[in-house]
């Protein structure tokens, strides 16, 4: 059997909020906001690395996309759009099975697949992205090995997750999940990584960070991008 990273409570937990992860006012409201930002780095990341037109609305156009932690497919779906041949994995069943029928609905053929990162039997992708999943898994640096593995030569890899620090116990844990904006029971602190210790399992598995970057909250604008990583991060990454 391949080994996996999966934690069963956490994929358990977050199977259990599929029907409600494409409703924007319910309980995955969070990760719609936090999107917008996402795409605005992501694309900023594409367009630097892969040195395609920056006014092309189809910059991955030819380009096989891998994003681990699927859930629905919140991300799944923009990175079709941009024109990419996309493959989802979540340790979720219910959550590929709610990520396909709105990639039907919407017009859009995403390969989704139950599982883990391990699982993929050697498959290699030019984009490879995980989203506020490696805080989730059991062996982190298997995580990211698994992800390294993966990524096709000269591809690229983002992942974003929180930074372990008392402004993200407050904003995440104490409010988020205290007010019932993040549904309790979704994030363990201690098993946030900071920057430094995302980027030792990087290097690690032969990789190289090439970008850091923060996603602040604005009271004015929401979720932006910023040079502040205290709250949460991503980090972009080659083969050295």
């Amino acid at each position: 059997m391949t080994a996996t990273t999966i934690d069963p409570k956490e994929a358990a937990h977050f199977g259990t909020l599929a029907a409600e992860w494409w409703d924007p006012k319910g309980s995955s409201a969070m990760l719609h906001r936090l999107n917008p930002p996402r795409l605005r780095y992501l694309r900023e990341q594409i367009d630097a690395h892969f040195g395609g037109d920056q006014t092309s609305f189809t910059p991955l156009a030819g380009k096989h996309a891998l994003d681990v932690g699927c859930g629905a497919g919140l991300l799944c779906e923009p990175l079709a759009r941009l024109g990419a041949s996309v493959t989802g994995v979540d340790a979720a069943p219910e959550n590929i099975a709610a990520a396909a029928t709105h990639a039907a609905a919407s017009g859009l053929a995403i390969d989704y697949r139950a599982g883990s990162v391990e699982g993929l039997s050697g498959e290699t992708f030019d984009l490879v992205t995980s989203m506020e999943v490696i805080e989730h898994v059991t062996d982190p640096a298997g995580f990211v090995r698994g992800l390294v593995g993966a990524l096709a030569e000269g591809g690229l890899l983002v992942v974003s997750t929180p930074n372990r620090t008392p402004v993200s116990r407050l904003a995440m844990i104490t409010v988020g999940e205290g007010s019932g904006r993040i549904p309790k029971g979704t994030h363990d602190w201690d098993k946030f990584l900071t920057p430094d210790e995302l980027e030792a399992l990087l290097t690690a598995a032969g990789m190289r960070v090439i970008d850091r970057r923060g996603l602040g909250f604005s009271p004015a604008k929401g979720f932006v991008l910023s040079d502040d990583l205290s709250l949460d991060y991503f980090l972009t990454a080659v083969r050295k």
